[in-house]
């Protein structure tokens, strides 16, 4: 009836050995491999997604630092030119308050070898009025009580002039 021929099935049960033994010591441990080196490279991925998202949020640290640090400049800059420009008035101040200073200190001392320069000048008037009065009168006179008098009169003088000044 039927004839089988057992090259045939032979060959069959030898294709199915075959295929049951790559399947286990070859497509095993190829898949494990596969599976490995799949897994590797997806850790590999994962890693460098990582690295990357790291090194974006380092680079926005970095530029807020940098806009930090150029913010913290222009306050130093501003604070600087401030002080210099209340340095630079406080001089100003300190100068022509020191001016003014100088300029009352020259106007008293003016005004003392003014009033020294008088004083020298009414006692000269006072001696060549005394001699004068002496000529005229043809005697000497009590130099004390010429001196007195003569003193006086300009005392008198003095106070004259400095009410209608």
């Amino acid at each position: 009836m039927l004839n089988i021929d057992w090259n045939v099935v032979w060959a069959i049960v030898n294709i199915l050995i075959l295929i049951v033994l790559l399947r286990i010591f070859l497509f095993k441990p190829i898949n494990k491999l596969m599976d490995e080196r799949t897994k590797s490279i997806e850790n590999d991925i994962a890693s460098a997604k990582q690295a990357k998202a790291d090194a974006e949020e380092l680079e926005q640290q970095n530029r807020e630092a940098l806009a930090n640090a150029k913010a913290e400049a222009q306050q130093i800059l501003m604070k600087a030119r401030e002080e210099a420009e209340a340095a630079k008035q406080e001089t100003i101040q300190n100068s022509q308050s020191e001016a003014r200073n100088i300029i009352d200190n020259a106007n008293k001392t003016i005004e003392n070898e003014r009033k020294r320069a008088m004083q020298e000048a009414q006692s000269h008037i006072a001696d060549l009025a005394i001699a004068a009065a002496s000529k005229i009168i043809g005697e000497n006179l009590d130099d004390d009580k010429n001196r007195k008098l003569v003193d006086e009169f300009l005392a008198e003088e003095r106070s004259l002039n400095n009410d209608g000044e």
